[in-house]
């Protein structure tokens, strides 16, 4: 799972991931560590539905909308923010996250037989994702971390 940047740092993809979770708490279910040979670490992050609607605090939105609310992309925004105060090394500062809608898939191998995510599975079946991650100027739906 760990990987390089192309500054030659390794990233400790588990590491990164807990602690990605905790800092975005109760926002984001799950997340897969993406950056191998790129200049900086994005996630690629399972929205915790339910608290993302409460952190969204309006009951009209459907679920797009939920994840496009401002009050959720703040809250995600500062939880991540922060966490880079206290981790500025370009191994263990998170520079970007996009919000996956489709759950993992066991069929594309996603998820191993133990229910684990299976990190380069993801990040091959979910590439035009990555893609999006990495584009300049980013897409809208990417939360560029300060």
């Amino acid at each position: 799972e760990d990987f390089k940047l192309t500054t030659g740092t390794w990233v400790n993809s588990g590491g990164l991931r807990v602690a990605a979770l905790a800092a975005a708490t109760p926002a984001l279910q799950d997340t897969v560590v993406a950056g191998h040979d790129r200049d900086y670490v994005a996630l690629l992050a399972w929205p915790n539905l339910a608290a993302c609607r409460e952190i969204a605090g309006d009951d009209a939105l459907d679920d797009a909308g939920v994840l496009a609310a401002a009050p959720l992309i703040e809250h995600i925004r500062c939880g991540l923010a922060a966490y880079n105060e206290r981790n500025p090394g370009s191994s263990t500062r998170v520079a970007r996250l996009i919000l996956l809608t489709e759950p993992a898939g066991i069929d594309a191998n996603e998820i191993t037989d133990k229910g684990y995510i299976n990190q380069r599975a993801v990040l091959d079946c979910r590439a035009e994702a990555v893609g999006r991650l990495y584009a300049e100027p980013p897409d809208p739906a990417v939360i560029v971390i300060a």
